[in-house]
């Protein structure tokens, strides 16, 4: 809550008495909440999230649409779906995971692993951004007039969770230790980013399948803390 709404809060005052050209910010899949329509497009309904932090990720684009709407302050939100990669937060699933098979340590997975996620690796994340910090910089020729627009930025694919884990698996060599658990709170059985409106007007080309990103990660990890 402090992070989420105090947070962003003070990023748009900040924006309205030190007026910015674009404000960009970081949304959420989250928001898509118990929509079961896949792929998830922008134009779906997120008025039903699953969790308290999916509540305020939609509350900031509400808000980020009030300050648009009364200050005239262009705000563009991307919906992130499912990050992983290097510096990625260890309190994430693949980092956790990945710790806990070097290790040979167990690792919880719930639904029986009846889920599946759009896995976004970070430096397809981070292309889309700039591409988006581009297009909508002074002057660019896909600068839009519009002052409120939201987006999708994912692989635009849904995976399998066992596929994932089985992808962190042959990256470490080793087999996971796994303890099946019943679906979480809050979790969600699906999520699959239509990524067409921001490939369309930004270009943007997700590149990186999960065997590959959990390569790349998997040996960052290792040389990171000297496994």
């Amino acid at each position: 809550m402090d992070s989420n709404l105090t947070g962003f809060l003070n990023i748009l005052e900040a924006c309205r008495h030190y007026p910015v050209s674009h404000l960009i910010y970081a949304s959420s899949s989250s928001v898509y909440g118990l929509n079961e329509d896949l792929p998830y497009s922008e134009k779906d309904r997120t008025d039903q999230p699953a969790s308290l932090y999916a509540a305020t990720k939609k509350a900031n684009e509400l808000m980020a649409h009030t300050y648009s709407h009364l200050f005239n302050i262009p705000v563009t939100g991307l919906r992130f779906f499912t990050v992983y990669g290097p510096w990625g937060r260890p309190d994430m699933a693949f980092f956790k995971f990945t710790h806990a098979i070097l290790n040979d340590e167990p690792i919880d997975v719930y639904n029986k692993g009846q889920m599946s996620r759009d896995f976004t690796y970070i430096d397809d994340i981070i292309e889309g951004v700039v591409k988006v910090l581009k297009g909508l910089s002074p002057g660019h020729k896909n600068r839009s007039d519009t002052v409120f627009e939201v987006y999708n930025i994912g692989n635009g694919t849904s995976v399998p969770l066992m596929d994932f884990i089985q992808a962190i698996e042959n990256a470490c060599g080793k087999k996971a230790i796994i303890r099946f658990k019943d679906m979480q709170p809050g979790d969600v059985l699906k999520t699959h980013a239509d990524v067409t409106a921001l490939k369309e007007k930004f270009l943007y080309t997700p590149k990186t399948n999960v065997i590959e990103g959990m390569l790349h990660f998997v040996k960052w990890y290792r040389a990171y803390y000297r496994i």
